[in-house]
């Protein structure tokens, strides 16, 4: 038998594949017994000439006397394919592979319900293009199969929405694209009293392939919207936001401070990828240390991300942007909420998420631990949410969340 590594390396939702005689596979490197196949795959690869992040491991794929070890990375969103591969949905690999290996490669490290629940390092928008690739993938397969199920989406689609509830952007996105799939499905049936299952899952595959592409450039334009805003100014942030560390990373600013965000300290990783990124200093600083730094540091902005934008426009976010807000107040510094227009919800409230209490407290005493994932920002707190269409008051955000309201149709 041999074994072999089997490189999927990810940007954005698509993958790199190449064509051997017009026949689409993944790039492969022989493994030797003592060889570690991320360091194999990793290598496999290394004509990107990019920084490459390994996501997870997959369990060995069987195929006659050999086996593929599928290693998933994410790339720079920069990378170009290397000349002899092509990027495309990973989709591809099940509808135009003779090889069934290829796609079984991909489905072991492919985002699930489970690995989006669990994923304390990405940012909200980040999640809601890996729901909607579980969307997609899931609606491919049952095609693949030629058994598709519209009771197994929905089901699936519910309990992606019930993953991450506090995400809104998740929640929206994923409401898009089953919404946009029933009405195309119901039109495609033509009159029919029952919508075809196969209808519904092609065009929830469809829908979710559209919704990816869209998400990623209104995230784009959120960032380039922020980062015009910005050029100048010495900003605060805290935790991790892909369209915060976008903008940021385009603007021409004169300082960043970053606070370490715990317990994930997902700052730290911020603060490492901003000083390699910016040339202006980055400082990053103890979470306590907020108030100070807003008061004594020449501090133009606190920008943060959200997790999700309440109809009244307040902000849910990570556990500290309420106090980073009451201090900015208190200097009278502005504070920016960035995010995509996606992440209005059409909800009063959201659920607070509750953090592991281990990440606090885990010695003899009996003691409660309180470890609140989010906290919520009074509106006048918030000087703009800016979105990709610019800088909305209160009333546009009433308005997008009364659109996105509509978009729980497919759910009646």
């Amino acid at each position: 038998m041999t074994d072999y590594a089997t490189p999927v390396v990810r940007r954005g939702a698509a993958v790199c594949v190449s064509r051997e005689d017009d026949r689409l596979q993944l790039p492969i490197a022989r493994l030797d017994d003592a060889d570690d196949p991320v360091e194999i795959a990793a290598d496999a690869v290394a004509s990107t000439d990019a920084d490459l992040e390994p996501v997870r491991t997959g369990t060995a794929v069987p195929d006659g006397e050999d086996s593929y070890v599928p290693v998933l990375f994410d790339a720079p969103a920069d990378l170009d394919a290397p000349a002899d591969a092509e990027r495309l949905a990973p989709t591809a690999l099940l509808h135009e592979a003779e090889q069934p290996t290829w796609w079984r490669c991909y489905e072991r490290v492919a985002p699930t319900v489970r690995s989006i629940t669990a994923d304390d390092e990405h940012g909200a928008a980040v999640l809601s293009t890996r729901a909607l690739e579980v969307l997609r993938d899931r609606a491919a397969l049952q095609i693949a199969e030629g058994d598709p199920d519209r009771g197994e989406l929905t089901d699936l689609a519910e309990r992606l929405l019930s993953a991450r509830p506090s995400m809104a952007v998740l929640e929206n996105r994923v409401n898009r694209a089953l919404a946009a799939a029933v009405d195309d499905a119901n039109e495609t049936a033509d009159g029919d009293d029952e919508t075809p299952a196969a209808g519904i899952a092609a065009a929830v595959e469809a829908a979710a392939d559209t919704g990816i592409d869209r998400a990623i450039q209104v995230d784009a334009d959120t960032a380039a919207a922020a980062a015009g805003m910005l050029d100048g100014a010495t900003v605060l942030t805290l935790s991790r936001s892909g369209t915060v560390l976008d903008a940021l990373s385009s603007a021409s600013l004169d300082g960043v401070y970053v606070a370490e965000s715990r317990p994930a300290r997902e700052g730290i990783g911020v603060a490492e990828e901003l000083s390699a990124s910016i040339g202006a200093p980055v400082t990053v600083h103890a979470d306590a240390a907020v108030a100070h730094v807003v008061a004594h540091e020449g501090v133009d902005a606190v920008v943060v991300g959200a997790d999700a934008v309440l109809p009244d426009g307040r902000v849910v976010n990570k556990t500290g942007t309420r106090a980073a807000a009451l201090s900015a107040a208190r200097e009278d510094i502005p504070v920016y909420a960035v995010a995509a227009s996606d992440k209005i919800t059409h909800r009063e409230t959201v659920n607070i998420e509750t953090g592991d209490a281990g990440a606090i407290y885990d010695g003899p005493a009996d003691l409660d631990v309180l470890n609140p994932t989010f906290d919520v920002t009074p509106a006048d707190l918030i000087d703009a949410v800016v979105t990709e269409r610019g800088r909305l008051d209160a009333d546009e955000v009433g308005a997008v969340a009364e659109d996105h309201a509509e978009l729980t149709s497919w759910r009646e």
